[in-house]
C-alpha cells in the first residue's frame, strides 16, 4: 500500500509502527510522521514525538515540564502493575525515579560505573572480540554462511556484560534467553500472554542477581558488581538490595539487546557503504565518527518505552498537551530529522568527526542515548563494544558480504534481528 494513502488514515503510530512494512523500513512512515503529526496521539491516549527539536527539549526538560510516574499513579500509567512484576521492576528503575531519588540513586552507581572504569576494560573486550572472530573463521573459510547476528553481535554483549558484572559465561546464557520475552512484554501494544511471559523471565533474572549479589559481599572481585556491594570510605550510603537488583535488571534490559541491535546495524552499515569503511581504517577519531553515524542511522530502539508525565499543559507544533498526559519520544525519527542533520538519509560518518561523543559539526546531538536526567548510563559501554569491533571485523574479513537478506525481529520497540546471515565473497560453498 502506499505509504501517503496509509498514513492519511493512521490513527495509532504504535500500531504502525509494528505494523510489518514498518518492521523492514519505518523510516518512510516516521518522515510522514514528522512531516505531518509531529505531536501525534495515539488511540490509547499517548503523546508521541517526532520532531528532533521537540524530543531534544522533552528529554532536557524531564525533571521540570515532564517527570517520571510516582508510585500513587503507577496503576493509572501500568495498569496492570499490580500483578505484573516486569511492570513493578520497571516502575523501580533509575528511568523511572525523579529528584532526589533520581540523584541519590544515579550518584551511587555512576561512582563505580564511570568512563574511566569502562576504558579499563577495552583490553578484555578485545580479546572477546578477537575470539568472535576466531570462532567464526573457519566457518567463513570453508564457504559456509554464518549467522552474525547470534555469533557476533548478541554474543559480544553478552560476554562483556559477564566479564563487567562477575557472571560465568553459563549464567548470562541463562538469562540472555529471556531478555526478548520481557522487552516484548514492557510494549505499552503488549498482550497478556506476552505479559506473562516477562514476568516469568523477570523472576529468573531477580532471583539470579539476588543470589549473585549475596555472593559478592563474601567473595569479591574486581568487577562492578563486587564494586556496587562494597564500601566506600568516603560515602557511608550504599544501594539496598531491592534498589540493586531492580538496577541489574535495568542494565541488563537496556545494555544488551540495544548493544546487539546496534552492533548489528554498523555491521550492516559497513557492509552497505564500503566507500565509508576508510573511517575504520585510520584513527580513533575516524573510528569514532563511524560509530556516532552508524548510531544515529540506525537507533536500535524505536521510541522510549518510560512514561514522562506532563507537569503542566504543554503546547507543541500546535497541539496541547493536557496536564498528566503520557509522552514518548520517537528517537528514530528525531536522528533522521533533515532540520538537525542534512541529507538525514545519507550514511556520512563527517557529521561526527573531531566532535564531543554525540554532537554533530553543526552542534546536534544524537539522540540515541536519550538526553538530560536520564542519559543512558552505558553509552559508553556500548560505544566502546562498538570502537573495539568494527575495525577489526573488515580487517580479518576484507571479503565479507551478506549470504541473504537478514530476518528481522516483529518488534515496534527494539529494532533487532533474528537472523543477519554473511559469507566470504567469492568463497560460496
Amino acid at each position: 500500500m502506499d505509504v501517503q494513502d496509509t498514513m492519511a488514515s493512521c490513527q495509532d503510530a504504535f500500531a504502525e509502527l509494528a505494523s510489518p512494512a514498518c518492521i523492514q523500513d519505518p523510516y518512510p512512515f516516521m518522515r510522514w510522521l514528522r512531516e505531518h503529526d509531529p505531536v501525534h496521539r495515539a488511540a490509547s491516549g499517548l503523546f508521541l514525538l517526532s520532531r528532533h527539536a521537540d524530543i531534544y527539549w522533552a528529554l532536557k526538560a524531564t525533571g521540570d515540564a515532564f517527570r517520571g510516574p510516582a508510585p500513587g499513579e503507577l496503576a493509572r500509567y501500568f495498569p496492570r502493575a499490580a500483578t505484573s512484576l516486569s511492570l513493578s521492576l520497571l516502575a523501580s528503575t533509575l528511568a523511572m525515579k525523579e529528584p532526589p531519588t533520581h540523584t541519590r540513586l544515579r550518584r551511587l552507581i555512576s561512582r563505580d560505573f564511570t568512563i574511566g572504569q569502562i576504558d579499563k576494560r577495552r583490553p578484555a573486550i578485545a580479546r572477546i572480540v578477537a575470539a568472535r572472530l576466531d570462532g567464526m573463521a573457519p566457518a567463513l573459510e570453508r564457504g559456509e554462511a554464518v549467522d552474525l547476528h547470534q555469533e557476533f553481535a548478541l554474543a559480544l554483549p553478552m560476554l562483556v556484560f559477564g566479564e563487567l558484572f562477575g557472571m560465568p559465561q553459563e549464567d548470562m546464557l541463562g538469562l540472555v534467553a529471556g531478555i526478548s520475552a520481557i522487552l516484548e512484554g514492557l510494549s505499552p501494544q503488549a498482550s497478556d500472554p506476552q505479559l506473562a511471559a516477562a514476568d516469568a523471565a523477570s523472576a529468573r533474572v531477580q532471583a539470579y542477581f539476588g543470589d549473585l549479589i549475596q555472593r559478592k559481599r563474601t567473595d569479591s572481585r574486581h568487577d562492578i558488581v563486587s564494586m556496587l556491594v562494597g564500601a566506600h570510605d568516603d560515602d557511608a550510603d550504599m544501594l539496598s538490595d531491592a534498589e540493586l537488583i531492580s538496577m541489574l535488571w535495568g542494565m541488563l534490559l537496556g545494555g544488551f539487546a540495544t548493544t546487539a541491535a546496534a552492533i548489528d546495524h554498523a555491521i550492516l552499515a559497513m557492509l552497505a557503504y564500503p566507500e565509508q569503511r576508510h573511517w575504520l581504517q585510520g584513527d580513533a577519531g575516524g573510528v569514532k565518527a563511524f560509530v556516532e553515524e552508524a548510531l544515529r542511522y540506525d537507533a536500535p530502539a524505536m521510541f522510549s518505552s518510560i512514561p514522562r508525565i506532563a507537569q503542566r499543559e504543554i503546547e507543541l507544533g500546535g497541539v496541547v498537551i493536557p496536564k498528566n498526559a503520557d509522552v514518548r519520544v520517537l528517537i528514530a525519527a528525531g536522528n533522521r530529522d533533515p532540520d538537525a542533520f542534512a541529507d538525514p538519509d545519507r550514511f556520512d560518518p563527517v557529521r561526527f568527526y573531531g566532535t564531543s561523543p554525540g554532537m554533530s559539526i553543526d552542534g546536534k546531538i544524537m539522540l540515541t542515548f536519550g538526553h538530560g536526567i536520564h542519559f543512558c548510563l552505558g553509552a559508553q559501554l556500548a560505544r566502546v563494544q562498538l570502537a573495539e569491533s568494527l575495525p577489526r571485523i573488515p580487517a580479518r574479513f576484507p571479503t565479507l558480504a551478506l549470504a541473504e537478506q537478514p530476518t528481522r525481529e516483529p518488534s515496534a520497540f527494539l529494532r533487532t534481528f533474528r537472523a543477519l546471515p554473511v559469507r566470504l565473497h567469492g568463497q560460496e560453498g
